[in-house]
């Protein structure tokens, strides 16, 4: 008896200590995060140009219009670098940056990153504050998104101006991630359409887009006339037989949500096997390479930005999966990249006012390789608060 009472304190006082580091961990972090984006503030001036990358051996960002697909991602960081500190300084910030995408909500979708970049600025900003034009915006870019929704395919054009260039109806793997926004939509007060659309979608993209070991295409061709199914091909990654890491991880990111908005089951299991062939090819060191098939390892560019996305992929997935060693195993496999992520190898500290460094944004186009990247640094963040919450009981999302 005396045993047992000793191995139950000894247990105790392990866990409490893991727990405690884990904390430490995770505060640090964050307050390292919000140094970093005070720099950016520091160097910022017109709220309709948001920074998108650095270029390795640069010190200062480019910028691009709000048109650019990752325009979203710098408002959304500064949510929630406001969500974190509960600083109103920071809140103005995020309303400003967020208020000059506004625009694309009411013009013509130009491709399916409506998701990217009007969900993660309005919708954090709509999720922190519950502010009535946050939710208007929002509602009118779900229906200008579903306006690129294709019945007879299933699926959510992703680049109309490949179309122009002679490509038929395409969809990337990225797009799973804009179907986020048409779910909320749909919750608040958008048609059922929306979420009937999302679903269609998923569903596609599902049947269509996967290879036998739940390996993801990059695009996926579709004849626009009949819906039926062309070929799998890539854009960004090193062959379309190949694995990019990027993609996986937006598939498992995508399909996570997709269980989270609907319960089915279906779901919850394919992002099972989406998320068990990316860790099963995961190198030693928990960063992925660029590519999981690229010739040359280990001397070919890393993805930080894949790693930060299916961090805080997993570790939403690691609340959802019944089995509690599979969630365990989840969550030990996401703080174990966050933790990489985490290094003086991959934070940018005083080399640039990024978080990390070491993303690949298009390696076949030379463009973005080894650098920083503005949605590798927002998943990182989002991640990061995901474990704070995660840690003290608290609902993700």
């Amino acid at each position: 008896m005396v045993r047992l009472t000793w191995f139950i304190v000894l247990s105790v006082v392990i866990s409490s200590k893991g727990y405690c580091q884990e904390t430490h961990f995770v505060k640090s972090n964050l307050q390292y995060c919000v140094q970093q984006a005070s720099k950016t503030i520091a160097a910022s001036g017109d709220y309709s140009q948001m920074p998108i990358s650095i270029d390795s051996g640069k010190a200062a960002w480019k910028y691009m219009s709000i048109r650019d697909w990752r325009s979203g991602f710098w408002p959304g960081i500064l949510w929630y670098v406001f969500e974190y500190t509960q600083d109103n300084e920071w809140k103005t910030k995020a309303d400003s940056f967020s208020r000059a995408l506004t625009p694309l909500a009411f013009s013509k979708a130009n491709d399916h990153d409506l998701g990217f970049q009007m969900y993660c600025s309005f919708g954090n900003g709509y999720r922190l504050t519950k502010d009535t034009s946050y939710k208007n915006i929002l509602l009118a870019t779900a229906d200008t998104l579903a306006t690129l929704f294709n019945p007879k395919v299933g699926t959510i054009l992703s680049w109309p101006g490949k179309l122009k260039e002679g490509w038929p109806h395409n969809t990337i793997i990225d797009n799973m991630m804009n179907l986020e926004l048409l779910f909320w939509a749909a919750k608040n007060g958008g048609s059922k359409r929306l979420y009937d659309i999302a679903v269609t979608h998923a569903n596609t993209t599902m049947k269509n887009h996967f290879r036998n070991d739940y390996s993801a295409y990059h695009v996926m061709l579709y004849d626009t006339a009949t819906g039926l199914k062309l070929k799998g091909i890539t854009h960004q990654g090193y062959a379309d037989s190949s694995m990019w890491a990027r993609g996986q991880a937006w598939a498992i990111y995508g399909f996570t949500l997709c269980y989270r908005e609907t319960q089915d089951e279906i779901y919850l299991d394919f992002a099972q096997h989406v998320a068990d062939i990316f860790l099963k090819r995961l190198p030693k060191d928990n960063i992925p390479y660029w590519d999981f098939d690229a010739p040359g390892v280990p001397g070919i560019p890393k993805d930080a930005s894949a790693a930060a996305v299916a961090s805080s992929a997993l570790l939403e997935l690691s609340t959802l999966v019944k089995d509690k060693h599979k969630a365990s195993s989840y969550k030990k496999k996401a703080v174990k990249m966050l933790e990489a992520l985490s290094t003086k190898k991959y934070q940018s500290v005083n080399t640039n006012p990024a978080f990390l460094l070491h993303s690949t944004g298009h390696k076949p186009a030379g463009k973005e390789v080894d650098a920083s990247l503005i949605y590798a640094d927002y998943y990182y963040i989002e991640a990061l608060l995901r474990l704070k919450k995660l840690n003290e009981g608290n609902p993700l999302n």
